[in-house]
């Protein structure tokens, strides 16, 4: 239809530059054949999930002009172009009208995103969530012999607007994002979200227990009867022992001299908690100590009596990637400025950015040309409603990513 325009004012398509042996006018035909990078990664999402969603959270009649696939849309679109305000959202948009309708959506207005954000159940973005999670996970897990699984928490500070649900002090106000997160997939597998005066073993105890999978944690889920919960469901556990907790040794295991492990030891717990109660974990454990890099030595348990000593700090060692993960979606995403101050806009929001990195996952899975997320982030930000295929981001004649020190050809 545009090149009919073209054409009828009188322009003539020799004057376009020659690509090959294709013309400048082919050329721009062919390049229209592509949907906009933004388009292409939303062909990702289970959209039939999100409607029945909508309808069975009877959230359909909220939608009226601005609708929940423009909702959704838009929330996604501030997430993967970096916005930090409604009205960024808003211009941004704006601008992208065309490329926004090809993808089924409608500009949003800054009033109108406000108001969804505020009065929409979250519950709607938060199933997709779910759904988005069991599919990346089932796609982007690698083949091992056990599931690990680790679990940790990561403060989300609020503004004073926000002290009616997120009050943590007089000064404070704060969220908390909990996560289970699988390393091997590098993919959350569950999520929460509370308020920051909630202890990370009361949001532990209502998530679902993994039967036979290997939790690993730290000490913020010190909790006997939450232990003896996952070692009567086949779990491993690795975690740390506190200085204090005496452990009882009935005999000890040989250790290589010389190494990072000092000692490797099983025993039992205290009989007897605080206030004389029973301890529902009193069980043969082991305790691994172990030297880190930086000296420190830690008191590393398990109720795995068998594996090699070195295995169990290996696994307590991995916990450092749920670490590396909360920092790259803080560092990369949008979930440290928040587009509205409510709970349920905060919660909405958090569950945009999940998705969307989540997607970033599987879009990078569907091209060779860049290895590097965060790279395949930036590419993807700055060719955002280019028309353009992801294997293309790199630019003409850049088939794959140079190894990082790996100059340039001459």
């Amino acid at each position: 239809r545009d090149i009919s325009l073209v054409r009828s004012h009188g322009i003539d398509f020799n004057q376009f530059p020659t690509f090959g042996d294709v013309t400048g006018a082919e050329e721009i035909k062919a390049v229209r054949q592509h949907d906009s990078v933004f388009h292409t990664i939303l062909k990702l999402l289970p959209w039939e999930e999100f409607t029945r969603s909508i309808e069975r959270h009877e959230a359909g009649d909220r939608a009226r002009a601005f609708s929940h696939e423009s909702h959704l849309t838009a929330m996604l679109y501030a997430q993967l172009a970096g916005a930090v305000s409604l009205r960024d959202v808003e211009a941004g948009l704006s601008s992208h009208a065309v490329r926004l309708a090809e993808a089924g959506a409608t500009p949003a207005r800054r009033s109108s995103l406000a108001e969804a954000n505020r009065d929409r159940p979250a519950a709607v973005f938060l199933d997709l969530l779910a759904v988005m999670i069991h599919r990346a996970h089932r796609k982007m897990r690698r083949a091992v012999r056990t599931l690990t699984l680790l679990i940790d928490s990561t403060s989300l500070p609020l503004n004073a607007l926000s002290r009616g649900w997120a009050r943590f002090s007089d000064k404070v106000c704060a969220a908390k994002l909990h996560i289970v997160y699988d390393p091997n997939a590098d993919c959350p597998v569950h999520t929460a979200l509370t308020t920051a005066n909630v202890n990370d073993i009361t949001a532990a105890k209502a998530m679902p227990i993994v039967a036979g999978a290997t939790h690993v944690f730290d000490l913020g889920y010190y909790d006997y009867g939450w232990w003896a919960e996952l070692d009567g469901a086949g779990c491993r556990i690795v975690t740390r022992l506190k200085k204090n907790t005496p452990l009882t040794v009935t005999r000890a295991l040989p250790v290589e001299e010389g190494g990072a492990i000092l000692s490797d030891r099983i025993g039992r717990l205290p009989i007897r908690q605080a206030s004389n109660r029973r301890n529902p974990f009193h069980k043969e454990v082991r305790e691994v100590r172990v030297r880190i890099e930086t000296g420190k030595i830690l008191r590393v348990l398990t109720n795995d009596l068998d594996a090699p000593a070195q295995e169990v700090a290996d696994l307590y060692k991995q916990r450092w990637a749920i670490e590396l993960f909360f920092r790259w979606i803080k560092q990369t995403l949008k979930i440290t400025r928040f587009l509205g101050t409510s709970g349920n806009a905060v919660r909405i929001q958090i569950a945009a950015a999940l998705i969307t990195f989540l997607l970033l996952r599987l879009a990078q899975r569907t091209q060779e040309a860049v290895r590097s997320p965060l790279l395949f982030l930036r590419l993807v930000r700055i060719n955002l409603m280019h028309r353009k295929g992801l294997d293309e981001l790199l630019g003409p004649g850049q088939e794959t990513e140079r190894p990082p020190g790996q100059e340039a050809p001459a």
